[in-house]
């Protein structure tokens, strides 16, 4: 049996997905929980976890939480799906945005599917959207612009790594004139020296360094699978 979770809306999606716990371990108190991310996918054990079950007849009920990310390990689940689907544990699906095909083939043999937010990233209307914007909003430490400018960057296709990409390209842009009197002592562009320079002003040393460290950390957890890198950018414009 599969629950699928999917969609944009990271919060909405993990709101659903402690009620659906809580409800199912409710109705099956002997459940065995697991929960299966990235950094502990062992194929072997999801044989198990499709085939198996405890002692007694005992259900299983297994997360599976963010899979799809890494190339290798979806198109082991996909493989898997059909016999996911049909085993007598149940399986929860949560994801964030997947491609159309990916998301048809799980949704065809699922029990219950949920989508939360936008289903797909429309990579062709990026170009409409100008993501110096959204450094520019940052650092003038203007959160509801900034947030505003994040949700339209997501809607117009931008990933959340170039969000990423680009918020440290700008700290360490803050840092590096903090420090220098010209633009050539530093390698930058003059008019990326001038802009980056006005701004600096709006932080202190310890809080760009802060920020920095915080954003190396979020790299870090997003390749782990420990975090949905989206939703943690999110709380980090918000709490600039």
């Amino acid at each position: 049996m599969i629950y699928f979770l999917h969609g944009s809306d990271y919060k909405k999606a993990r709101e659903k997905l402690n009620n659906l716990l809580d409800s199912l371990f409710t109705k099956k108190p002997d459940a065995a929980f697991f929960k299966v991310a990235n950094d502990n996918f062992n194929e072997a054990q999801l044989d198990e976890f499709v085939l198996g079950q405890g002692l007694f007849e005992q259900k299983y009920i297994i997360l599976l939480d963010g899979l799809l990310e890494d190339k290798k390990t979806q198109q082991i689940i996909l493989d898997k799906v059909k016999e996911i689907s049909s085993s007598p544990n149940i399986f929860i699906i949560i994801e964030g945005i997947l491609d159309k095909k990916t998301f048809s083939k799980i949704e065809k043999v699922a029990d219950k599917v949920q989508v939360f937010g936008s289903t797909e990233k429309k990579k062709e209307d990026t170009r409409n959207f100008n993501i110096f914007s959204l450094t520019d909003s940052f650092s003038q430490r203007d959160k509801k612009k900034t947030w505003v400018l994040f949700q339209k960057a997501l809607m117009s296709g931008v990933l959340p790594e170039e969000i990423h990409n680009i918020l440290i390209w700008q700290i360490k842009n803050l840092l590096l004139v903090k420090s220098a009197s010209n633009a050539k002592e530093v390698s930058l562009n003059p008019f990326v020296f001038k802009k980056s320079n006005a701004f600096a002003n709006n932080f202190e040393d310890r809080e760009l360094k802060k920020i920095s460290a915080k954003l190396v950390s979020l790299h870090s957890l997003n390749r782990k699978g420990k975090g949905e890198l989206e939703f943690e950018l999110e709380k980090l414009v918000l709490g600039v």
